[in-house]
């Protein structure tokens, strides 16, 4: 008998016995989900305004103890309460449920029988004794004492208090139906900052108004001991906390650039939708970095130098423009599917790369023509993303759009091969494909038009008003088309849907430059690395390397994963001698001539010598300018401030020789 026709008849006899083997086999049925969470419905709690108190002042334990008072209707047998999951900003499940413990329900006196829903973990459903008037919960947030535990939100010197990380609300309706009324004590001689309307103090208890939950949980709080503030204009207040007070020591030039930020995004987007702004900002290393988006303030953390030294930390003076644009982008115009009615029902990122994609482009628009970032720092930004796109393999088999689904399930941690795996790529590709439709209404309309035109439409209707209007991409393309007939709807197919796109640099070339490599950093890229000490060859070598000389990513089939050197081991010497960043830096530009490149590694116990294959040299992105004459560019214009510029007088003009 021939082999394959053996192997043929014993799969057939298996086949054949399958059904009589496991009809001897105990196979239980499953168990139907209980669903016991009403769904959300646009009608009022009927009960009436909650009550929330937050003792924060023990920043010794970091610790938040919260009594919050639930109104009921006479007869309620069964109270559903909620801590949010899906966060407004974050894009995933993020409520950090652990962190709520020693939870108890009381009524009348009566302490309450609770249990969590097995299902939806994050609902408590409480039996309520007849004759109850409301329910009081207590309980603590246990805020992170370290790192490793989550982002740290108190230290002894401020806070950052997050209503939604320290609060219930009822199940069953829209947060916008929900009434609370909240106040928090803080420590003695610290100053609170935020959105809240209707303060009224009592020592340092600090006490608001009624609000929507909606409202709470879009307007968190900063505070501290060392605290200044600024007026900005137009309603807008820059609210800063700081380890130490001298690090409050901003010069007037300096807030004048946050002013010129005000101005430029009204001027840009023709309207504003908040009836006043609170920036709120820590300059901090104690507690965790955060930049978070609210429809009347920010959460925005910068290095404690930020002010006191100023020309070191430019390349991160994005992060407010950022957050201010939010307000426009992602607050009064949000994608259809990430507006939901409460803070169960889960977001879809389909449409991210314009809620967070369209809001890294402007950004970076106002950062440059507010002056907060000069144009070099700029466009070393540009060029920095365009870089790392054009070698990424991730792009051959995950689409733009896809990656805005990379918040649920990849849960923002570190990956062993992101530039495979891809990660939030909609911020950065994103703001790369909106300055390809910008410039792609320039050279349309001959420079008549361009993305302003588009941000007026889009956002500048309806002044003043802060609720939400949520749209869909034909909305997208229906006002491009106004400004500018195209075919939009074929350009946003290709690039945010179809993967395997050449890498975003259209705009780039259309706006007058061209990507280039260097041996040199640019001075975005430069000020990066300096600020983490790290060195990051991912574009000669193929491997980032920390402070601590440990590599932290390795690029997919670069040369250093040929080697089979990954992240998590350290290099501890190279070619024979002590690993240094300029020693390695050195050994890069010597293989261009044949000299030997290797790194002996430790990973774990083993210690092994890797033999890499390159001769590339350094290289680093940059963007020259491509275009002849000397005549402003179509990205040079998009950079350019919309605002009056002082005039210079003749006297002033340097004389030519």
């Amino acid at each position: 008998m021939k082999r394959r026709t053996a192997t043929v008849i014993a799969a057939l006899g298996l086949a054949l016995a399958a059904p009589a083997i496991s009809s001897t086999l105990s196979a239980p049925m499953a168990v139907p989900l209980s669903r016991q969470v009403p769904d959300a419905a646009d009608v009022p709690y009927p009960g009436g305004t909650m009550v929330l108190d937050i003792d924060a002042t023990d920043t010794l334990r970091g610790a938040y103890r919260v009594t919050q008072t639930v109104p009921v209707v006479p007869g309620t047998s069964r109270l559903t309460l909620l801590f949010p999951q899906w966060l407004p900003g974050n894009h995933g499940p993020r409520g950090p449920l652990a962190e709520l413990v020693d939870v108890t329900f009381t009524s009348g006196g009566q302490v309450l029988r609770w249990k969590r829903d097995p299902v939806e973990v994050n609902a408590f459903h409480i039996d309520i004794p007849a004759g109850a008037k409301d329910v009081t919960a207590r309980f603590i947030h246990t805020s992170p004492l370290q790192s490793s535990e989550g982002r740290i939100t108190m230290t002894q010197e401020m806070l950052n208090l997050q209503w939604e990380k320290m609060s219930l609300y009822p199940a069953g309706h829209y947060v916008r139906q929900i009434k609370v009324r909240p106040s928090v004590t803080v420590p003695a001689g610290w100053t609170v900052a935020g959105a809240l309307d209707g303060l009224k103090r009592e020592d340092n208890r600090w006490i608001w108004g009624e609000h929507t939950y909606e409202v709470l949980v879009d307007s968190p709080l900063f505070a501290g001991k060392h605290f200044a503030k600024w007026d900005l204009g137009q309603n807008v207040t820059l609210n800063v906390v700081a380890d130490k007070p001298e690090q409050l020591a901003a010069k007037p030039e300096q807030i004048e650039l946050h002013r010129n930020l005000v101005v430029e995004a009204r001027l840009a987007f023709g309207a504003n939708h908040f009836d006043r702004y609170e920036f709120l900002l820590a300059l901090t290393d104690r507690m965790g970095g955060i930049g978070l988006e609210h429809h009347r303030s920010s959460e925005n953390q910068l290095e404690p130098g930020a002010f006191t030294e100023w020309e070191k930390y430019e390349w991160d003076r994005n992060l407010l423009p950022h957050e201010y644009a939010h307000s426009w982008i992602g607050k009064f115009r949000r994608p259809a599917r990430l507006w939901t009615p409460d803070y169960r029902q889960p977001m879809q990122g389909d449409l991210l790369w314009t809620y967070e994609g369209q809001d890294q482009f402007w950004g970076t628009v106002l950062a440059a023509r507010s002056g907060l970032q000069g144009k070099d720092v700029v466009l070393g930004m540009l060029a920095t993303w365009a870089g790392n796109f054009a070698e990424q393999p991730g792009r051959r088999w995950r689409s733009i759009e896809d990656t805005g689904f990379d918040p649920v399930f990849a849960a923002r941690k570190p990956k062993p091969f992101a530039s495979l795996s891809r990660s939030e790529d909609y911020y950065a590709e994103g703001a790369l494909i909106w300055l390809e439709i910008d410039q792609i209404i320039r050279q349309g309309t001959d420079g008549k038009k361009s993305i302003d035109d588009f941000a007026k439409l889009f956002f500048g209707m309806r002044d003043g008003d802060w609720g939400q209007i949520a749209f869909e991409t034909d909305e997208i393309i229906t006002k491009l088309n106004q400004v500018y007939p195209y075919d939009w709807a074929r350009l946003i197919d290709q690039r945010i849907n179809t993967p395997g796109q050449p890498a975003p640099l259209k705009g780039i070339e259309l706006g007058g430059y061209k990507l280039v490599w260097k041996e040199e950093p640019n001075p975005f890229f430069r000020g990066v690395m300096a600020d983490a000490k790290a060195l990051n060859l991912t574009h000669s070598i193929g491997l980032t390397i920390d402070k601590d000389a440990k590599v932290t990513a390795t690029q997919w089939d670069g040369p250093a994963f040929k080697a089979g050197i990954v992240s998590g081991a350290t290099v501890l010497a190279v070619n024979g001698v002590g690993y240094t960043q300029d020693e390695l830096k050195n050994a890069i530009t010597a293989a261009k001539s044949g000299a030997p490149l290797e790194l002996l590694t430790k990973r774990g116990d083993r210690f092994i010598t890797y033999k890499i294959d390159y001769k590339g040299g350094l290289r680093w992105p940059w963007l020259e300018r491509a275009a002849p004459g000397t005549a402003p560019t179509g990205l040079d214009q998009l950079l350019t401030p919309k605002r009056p510029q002082p005039k210079v007088s003749a006297k002033a003009k340097p004389k030519g020789k």
